[in-house]
């Protein structure tokens, strides 16, 4: 026999402690009535509470896709602007080149 069992057998409303207390039971059936509903209504609580846990994931989700979209726009820009001023920069340094050049051309005599 285990030991274990005959205090369980005795009282399942000390086994699970969040159930809620039913009408004294008269038999043994009522006990397996008691534990089955304990039991349906534990899986109860259990559906709602991962049915919040998946809807937090899936709303954190949501809100991390659209900062991530946000990140996403800030880098394309950035890198438009990367490319513009790097462009720029280039020119000035073509002009710089080119108006050594004609100094150097116009006030030393020398072409190179």
């Amino acid at each position: 026999m285990n030991v274990h069992a005959a205090p369980l057998a005795e009282a399942p409303e000390a086994a699970i402690p969040y159930a809620r207390k039913r009408a004294a039971r008269t038999d043994a059936g009522d006990s397996v009535e008691i534990a089955g509903q304990t039991i349906i209504q534990l899986l109860n609580q259990a559906v709602e509470a991962a049915d919040a846990n998946t809807k937090h994931a899936l709303d954190v989700a949501q809100k991390l896709s659209r900062q991530m979209r946000v990140a996403e726009e800030r880098i394309m820009d950035l890198e438009a602007d990367l490319k513009r001023y790097k462009d720029r920069a280039d020119r000035a340094e073509k002009w710089l080149n080119f108006i050594s050049s004609e100094i150097r051309q116009k006030f030393f005599g020398s072409a190179g």
